[in-house]
């Protein structure tokens, strides 16, 4: 059985990012397994395609060249990205489509396998992966097994799902002239899905939110709320029709027991904008609660986490912890954390 050198199980930017670093790092490319069952760049590549982003072209770009192992700038496609406002947002398929062509030049190099990885275990200091029809050794293990939206419990209510409710296209089947609709949460992911219910002429809409609206605000050398506040064309609508004049349709209650009583049975259908947790894991033999250390990604020897399953915990100037989610700040995490995994092998 070969035993590669490294394991990257997830092929979302996160993945790609993972591989890309540890090739720009001389780890020989065909000692590093890569393992999805599509390798078409995860979630963000497939079910959030049609949904606006909130990170800049720029920043999608400057991402794209920062791993001469992607060698983007050798990419024979010009993409739409690529002739797009860099200080703009635009819709995730735009960066899908050469996050799929660098995919591609990685797979080329590095021995892909698609398959699912069912379950880890610790082997005379290597990792035994066991994968749907097969298994490997690997030295060093990475997860970039990406994340799924959280969910609440109103078993009366009919659940529209968020990555269709994210989508302006998609909602339109699962919407009627008749509904009243509850959208629980107040980030980015549920002001894009008033949005799209008010774009889409939703009857009625009942937001139960929990904080106020929060704004990234872009100082000198920083950006206040980067990793929790509204931005872009998503920041302008919410400044425009909930912090000033709500749409009639809409209303906006704080969510607590009593107004979830006195409103939620006037609902028939509910989006769960709350929040996203980690995937379900490839079960991981002797080792119990899964913590990793949030400022470098260890997990255990020889076991490391990327990604918005494992993002970065890191103080902003003003003190306030955040973790960093998107992909720019997954590669610049990378950048940082790499050479450490390199030297805390199993």
């Amino acid at each position: 059985m070969t035993t590669y050198q490294w394991a990257v199980i997830g092929a979302g930017p996160a993945g790609i990012a993972t591989v890309g670093k540890l090739i720009d790092e001389g780890i020989p490319p065909r000692e590093i397994a890569w393992i999805d069952p599509q390798f078409n760049v995860g979630d963000f590549g497939t079910i959030w395609r049609n949904v606006p982003s909130n990170t800049t072209v720029k920043l999608f770009l400057k991402f794209l060249h920062a791993s001469p192992a992607f060698a983007y700038q050798t990419c024979p496609h010009d993409f739409a990205l690529n002739q797009a406002n860099p200080d703009e947002t635009c819709v995730l398929e735009r960066m899908a489509e050469p996050l799929r062509w660098v995919t591609e030049h990685l797979q080329k190099q590095v021995q892909a396998f698609y398959s699912v990885a069912e379950e880890l275990a610790m082997t005379n200091r290597h990792w035994q992966v066991q994968l749907k029809n097969n298994k490997i050794t690997a030295k060093n293990v990475v997860l970039a097994i990406g994340a799924e939206p959280e969910t609440l419990y109103y078993p009366t209510l009919s659940i529209i799902p968020l990555q269709d409710a994210m989508d302006k296209l998609n909602i339109q089947h699962h919407i009627n002239k008749e509904d009243t609709i509850a959208v629980f949460g107040s980030s980015h992911s549920a002001i894009l899905v008033l949005r799209n219910l008010i774009e889409t002429h939703a009857n009625r809409i009942i937001n139960f939110y929990r904080s106020p609206l929060r704004y990234a605000v872009y100082l000198k050398e920083w950006i206040l709320f980067d990793d929790t506040g509204l931005k872009g064309s998503t920041a302008k609508w919410a400044r425009d029709y909930l912090d000033g004049t709500l749409p009639p349709q809409l209303e906006r209650v704080y969510s607590n027991d009593e107004n979830i009583e006195h409103y939620l049975p006037q609902c028939n259908k509910v989006v769960y904008a709350v929040g996203f947790k980690r995937r379900l894991l490839p079960s991981i033999k002797n080792i119990g609660h899964l913590n990793y250390i949030e400022q470098c990604g260890i997990i255990a020897p020889g076991l490391f986490g990327v990604g918005i399953a494992f993002p970065e915990a890191k103080y902003n100037p003003i003190g306030v912890l955040e973790h960093r989610v998107g992909l720019w700040k997954f590669m610049d995490y990378l950048q940082r954390v790499v050479p450490i995994w390199l030297h805390y092998p199993a």
